[in-house]
């Protein structure tokens, strides 16, 4: 009789804090999976473009852009991280700018503009993820 007792308020504790833990996840805070993924969506319709030949200077313009604004939120994405994340985010935050000035009018200088972006997103997530 005890040992089912014992079963029985092992299971019922082990509800109570899988409920817990699933509700503490539910409510975490979506913004730095927002930032990652609407500056995923513009890098990835860059290298679209790219891909398919179709390299039109106002829609890269456009992503460019909408990627250079989008990073503005990154420190405030990632609250009280280590100053070589937020180095890294200035790093980006400047090869975007620079490609942006760029302004790249044709795919292989699209694909140039882009390419130092992707180093920068590639050795952050290397590091950080």
């Amino acid at each position: 009789m005890r040992v089912a007792i014992s079963i029985l308020l092992g299971l019922v504790i082990g509800i109570i804090g899988t409920v817990s833990v699933m509700n503490t996840l539910h409510e975490r805070n979506p913004l730095p999976h927002a930032v990652m993924s609407v500056m995923a969506h513009h890098v990835g319709a860059l290298h679209t473009a790219v891909r398919a030949q179709r390299c039109d200077a106002v829609q890269a313009r456009q992503h460019l852009t909408r990627l250079l604004e989008t990073q503005a939120d990154i420190s405030e994405a990632f609250p009280g991280v280590d100053q070589p994340f937020l180095d890294e985010a200035a790093k980006l935050h400047d090869k975007t700018q620079a490609a942006l000035l760029a302004a790249p009018a044709n795919c292989p200088a699209l694909a140039a503009a882009v390419k130092p972006i992707d180093e920068v997103c590639q050795s952050c997530h290397q590091q950080y993820r």
